[in-house]
């Protein structure tokens, strides 16, 4: 099918829009998924705040040019879907949908190619790594754990000593 050049147009800057306001981007070859697999993997990104396409290759490279995601230009081979996570809250949403996805459909011939995440490009098996960044409110609780945990020996220490005191 045959795009016209106002409708390339409106493809570029609508990516263009997402990838100027996303925090990490995935790239990854979709061929051989079928259109229930692709809506299943739209309807989770679409629940996580993340943008989904397939998109051409050449208006990919355009879409991404002057954003922090312009290091997977080597990676848009072949075809491509792209996922942007948008969430400032979640950054690692994106590679998150199709580590999910892969789980669930193990069969699936989806292939990771590419990972960025401000400015900087990471291999296809960086995406467990990515997958697992905590979205912000882990993060937080993670943060108070750890705040938390000096004070707690500190009470335990101070109990202990109390008890052994008035055990002599």
């Amino acid at each position: 099918m045959t795009l016209r050049i106002e409708d390339k147009r409106e493809i570029v800057a609508a990516v263009n829009k997402a990838a100027s306001g996303a925090f990490a981007a995935v790239v990854a070859d979709y061929r051989g998924l079928t259109v229930g697999q692709l809506t299943q993997l739209r309807t989770k990104a679409r629940e996580q705040d993340v943008y989904l396409r397939v998109v051409r290759n050449t208006l990919a490279r355009r879409a991404i040019a002057g954003t922090s995601f312009e290091v997977l230009d080597a990676s848009l081979v072949g075809p491509s879907i792209i996922a942007l996570s948008l969430s400032e809250n979640d950054m690692g949403a994106a590679a998150r949908i199709f580590q999910d996805f892969l789980k669930d459909n193990p069969k699936a011939p989806l292939e990771v190619k590419a990972l960025s995440i401000d400015g900087k490009l990471y291999g296809a098996k960086d995406i467990d790594v990515v997958a697992k960044l905590p979205n912000r409110e882990q993060a937080l609780t993670m943060f108070a754990s750890v705040l938390q945990a000096p004070i707690s020996k500190f009470a335990r220490l101070m109990t202990s000593v109390k008890e052994q005191k008035e055990a002599a």
